[in-house]
């Protein structure tokens, strides 16, 4: 069977699980998502194993992974429609095969440059962002206490950011240097986590903000690892970090 007929078969077969579990009673629906996310891990496994080497079931395979577990339980946080879940299915089935299709190129372009790289590494980020943003809406949801918000927030986090950095040289494992800016990256969530839960923020700005702190921080260590931290990338991700700050004052309530 082709690689694509797989990511073809794995993006329905998943489209029409995410459906189950939306059905699923609220009783049941944590651990409809974590079976949910289970079967993704094991699909996206099946469809790229023909490249997949060891270290990639830990660098690869958790992004579609986290990008089931952000749809599907993102969906839950929101008022029920035919349209919207129909809308929902088709984007989510659209997503995962576009992530295959990455993950393909990542696991074939090991020691090797493909000019499909830069694409997949764009694609990667816009989905890593993507995934923060929903991620953190649902947890600040919740309402639970800050500490095992924040420390949730992180744990999701974390395997986002270390796939971005792992997807800059592609080695075959994280070296020291990739750990401490995950490490780094992570904690700083971690940390404007604990601070917005002190803050009534709407939930879907503090998913903003956060998301914000993500992706000025990957461009960075992604620029920083590439060799490529001039002045002129440190002006354009100062810029963002100066409209974020704005953003942040702008949504500050009670001003």
């Amino acid at each position: 069977m082709r690689r694509r007929e797989k990511f073809i078969i794995s993006s329905l077969v998943l489209s029409f699980a995410l459906i189950g579990v939306l059905l699923i009673p609220t009783a049941w629906r944590v651990w409809s998502l974590l079976l949910f996310g289970g079967v993704t891990y094991s699909l996206a496994a099946w469809a790229l194993s023909e490249d997949l080497q060891k270290n990639e079931y830990l660098t690869i395979l958790p992004l579609p992974t986290l990008y089931a577990l952000a749809i599907a339980s993102f969906y839950f946080v929101l008022p029920a429609s035919m349209p919207k879940r129909v809308l929902f299915i088709v984007l989510f089935g659209v997503g995962m095969y576009a992530l295959l299709l990455t993950g393909n190129i990542f696991s074939v372009a090991k020691g090797r440059t493909i000019q499909l790289l830069y694409a997949a590494q764009t694609i990667a980020l816009f989905f890593s962002l993507l995934i923060s943003f929903l991620i953190t809406n649902t947890l600040f949801t919740f309402n639970l206490p800050f500490a095992v918000t924040a420390g949730l927030v992180a744990a999701f986090h974390f395997p986002l950011i270390a796939m971005s950095i792992w997807s800059v040289q592609l080695r075959s494992k994280l070296d020291r240097t990739d750990w401490a800016l995950t490490g780094l990256l992570t904690l700083a969530v971690f940390e404007l986590s604990i601070a917005l839960s002190f803050i009534p923020y709407a939930v879907w700005a503090i998913g903003l903000l956060i998301m914000s702190l993500l992706y000025i921080g990957l461009g960075v260590f992604q620029s920083y690892l590439k060799g490529r931290l001039f002045i002129k990338t440190i002006r354009e991700y100062s810029l963002v970090t100066g409209v974020s700050i704005l953003l942040f004052l702008l949504l500050f309530p009670g001003k």
